[in-house]
Parts: C-alpha cells; structure tokens; sequence
C-alpha cells in the first residue's frame, strides 16, 4: 500500500471518533420551559413550578 492509501484510511477510520468526542460537550445544554413550568433534570422534563 502506499503512503496516500495508508493516510486516507487513517483520516476515515478516525473521523467518526473525533466527531463523536466533539459532539459530547454538549450535553449541558439550557432547556427552556413554558410560563409557569420549569425544567427538572431528575425527570428530563417541565414540570409545574411549586411555590411556598
């Protein structure tokens, strides 16, 4: 094989390990909420907001 081969097989091989390692910082994303409800990360969801 030559040295092209060798690199373009490496670059393809490695792509989808370097997108997926990029992609995992964004699991902190802001969830927004409809008036009156708020976001429970417990539950992954909106819930109704309890004031006392």
């Amino acid at each position: 094989m030559t040295l092209k081969t060798l690199l373009a097989a490496a670059v393809l091989t490695l792509s989808p390990v370097i997108a997926g390692a990029t992609c995992s910082a964004h699991k902190d994303q802001a969830m927004s909420c409809a008036d009156g409800l708020v976001w429970d990360a417990e539950t992954s969801s909106c819930v109704q907001q309890v004031t006392g």
